[in-house]
């Protein structure tokens, strides 16, 4: 799904399957890219990785209403926001949040955001595979 300044995918390709079809822009000087990486131990525990669940519908509509309301509080910027479902090897990443900005600062502070917002409230679950 995407609006002017933001588009937002759940699948289960890699992060950097997403990440190579991404365009650059000729307007911002920051282009900032999280990962969110599977650590390999979890509540003190070796895991081999990280099974991913989501309930489709309510995940992007959440995700878009996330993009909507950044527009409004962070005008001109642009965010690419993937998360991956399905089993994630410790090691691989999770999700990708690219922010678009002008300068450094704002890029951090927005990715940031994001991050908060979409740990806060998109159902998308988490259950360790425990070696």
């Amino acid at each position: 799904m995407a609006s002017d300044h933001f588009s937002c995918s759940i699948g289960e390709e890699f992060v950097s399957e997403i990440e190579s079809g991404l365009e650059s822009s000729e307007i911002h000087g920051a282009d900032l890219r999280f990962h969110g990486v599977v650590r390999k131990t979890e509540d003190g525990r070796e895991i081999s990785g990280i099974r991913y669940s989501f309930y489709e519908n309510m995940a992007l509509r959440e995700l878009e209403a996330i993009g909507e309301a950044m527009g409004e509080a962070y005008p001109d910027h642009l965010a690419t926001v993937y998360h991956r479902v399905g089993e994630v090897a410790a090691g691989d990443a999770s999700i990708l949040i690219r922010v678009q900005t002008a300068h450094s600062a704002a890029a951090f502070e927005i990715s940031r955001e994001y991050l908060k917002r979409i740990k806060e409230t998109v159902p998308i679950w988490k259950e360790p595979v425990f070696v």
